[in-house]
C-alpha cells in the first residue's frame, strides 16, 4: 500500500459534539482531519469513530499514528 500524505506534523486539536465522525486516513481530503471521499481509488479507507459526549480530541495530522484516529506522537519521528 502507498504511504499516506502527511498533512501536518502535529495533531488537529478539535472539540467535537457527540456523534459519528470519519477521520481521513489518506491525507488527501480538503476537509482535514475529516474524510471528504478523496481516498477513492487510493487503497485507503477512512476510520470511523464515535463520541458519546462533547470532547476535545487530538486527531492525527501526519496520518502515521498507531492509534488511529488519535495522535500518538509518531509525527515527531517523521
Amino acid at each position: 500500500m502507498a504511504e499516506p500524505f502527511i498533512v501536518q506534523k502535529k495533531p488537529f486539536v478539535v472539540t467535537l459534539d457527540p456523534g459519528d465522525y470519519w477521520w481521513c486516513a489518506c491525507g488527501q481530503s480538503k476537509n482535514q482531519p475529516f474524510c471528504d471521499g478523496s481516498h477513492k481509488g487510493t487503497g485507503f479507507t477512512p476510520v470511523k469513530f464515535s463520541l458519546s459526549e462533547q470532547k476535545k480530541v487530538a486527531l492525527c495530522g501526519c496520518k502515521h499514528t498507531g492509534n488511529k484516529p488519535y495522535c500518538d506522537g509518531t509525527h515527531s519521528k517523521l
